[in-house]
């Protein structure tokens, strides 16, 4: 899709362990997309510790904001509007962000616009692949969410359905630091599972009935510390990688099922992953495989902006702006802000 709009948006994310600024000309050209991930700090506590989050945003975001700039050969002046993320996330580091650009758009007396962390992420295949344009259905997979998404256009959305208890990276998360791996456990359990054989151990697969688009990985994650459980006090030794191939293949089978019938039902012709999941090369690779088999287009955003980056929040903010879709000085962090129907 080509444009011929110059204009420069700035974006900004600071939702969880990453800072990051991005400059984008038009809607989808990147200039700049500075990240600073905080994941070395993190990982010796097994997890995100929401403080210690915070303080390093306030020390990145300057440094970040300078070669960000730089990188882009450009100056604030030449900015056109501020977009930042505001929810959902951990509250003390959204504001950090969210501070940050109220400052900057009051500053340069410049529009701002608040967006939807989640809407960021669907918004993030539209920079991997230029000719894409909606209606799409999206499956948004992220630590904290779990979604379907019907994208009708770049600003009007239907939610199909969600998790209902833990996301799917949530119980990737939580079964890796149950098996001992490091942080983030997401890709250690793709990587380990590559090792094992995925139908070893039947684990369950939960709302699996015909036309239900919701999720729930709480009793799958409860399945696999169960088994791990029942092994250790019967003194039998555990295959991690099978654990870790099988659980896997539950979280990626009723992902995929769940994302083309729900395709096929809004009569889609294009499905799009998104979120930092999305990384997990089983599920690209089977949604892959399932898109072929259905006759669907499949989209999914490289690997840089599938994790949090503020290349996507920009992309959003763009189309917000095109709606004239703007947040005033009031603008504040949401940290459980959800996805929902935008008509």
């Amino acid at each position: 899709m080509t444009t011929t709009d110059n204009s420069l948006t700035l974006g900004i994310e600071s939702s969880c362990d990453e800072t990051s600024v991005a400059i984008l000309r038009g809607g989808r050209e990147i200039l700049a997309n500075v990240i600073s991930t905080q994941i070395p700090i993190h990982q010796k506590f097994g997890g995100v510790v929401p403080e210690i989050a915070s303080r390093k945003h306030i020390v990145n975001i300057m440094p970040v904001l300078d070669e960000a700039l730089h990188k882009a050969n450009v100056t604030l002046k030449d900015i056109d509007r501020i977009a930042v993320a505001y929810g959902p996330g951990l509250v003390g580091a959204l504001l950090v962000g969210v501070s940050a650009a109220k400052t900057l758009a009051f500053a340069l007396d410049k529009p701002l616009i608040g967006v939807n962390h989640l809407e960021g992420h669907i918004f993030a295949n539209f920079l991997s692949t230029p000719e894409l344009q909606p209606p799409f259905m999206a499956l948004v997979v992220s630590g904290g969410h779990t979604s379907l998404v019907h994208v009708k256009d770049y600003n009007h959305f239907s939610l199909m359905g969600q998790t209902r208890d833990d996301a799917a990276g949530e119980a990737f998360d939580k079964v890796a630091r149950v098996m001992g791996l490091p942080y983030p456990g997401g890709p250690q359990i793709d990587k380990l599972a590559k090792e094992g054989n995925p139908d070893a151990i039947d684990f369950p697969m939960a709302l699996n009935e015909k036309g239900n688009y919701e999720f729930s990985f709480s009793g799958l994650k409860s399945a696999v510390l169960n088994y791990l459980n029942n092994m250790k006090a019967k003194r039998i030794e555990i295959n991690k990688a099978d654990v870790a191939a099988s659980f896997q293949k539950s979280v990626v089978n009723i992902l995929v099922h769940k994302a083309v019938e729900a395709a096929r039902q809004t009569n889609m012709t294009k499905l799009v992953l998104a979120g930092g999941v999305a990384a997990n090369s089983s599920l690209e690779g089977h949604l892959q495989k399932a898109c072929k088999e259905n006759g669907l287009e499949f989209y999914c955003p490289s690997k840089i902006l599938c994790t949090d980056n503020a290349a996507m929040i920009a992309c959003r903010g763009y189309y917000q702006a095109q709606a004239g879709d703007f947040a005033d000085s009031n603008l504040n962090a949401i940290p459980y802000l959800e996805l929902t129907d935008k008509e």
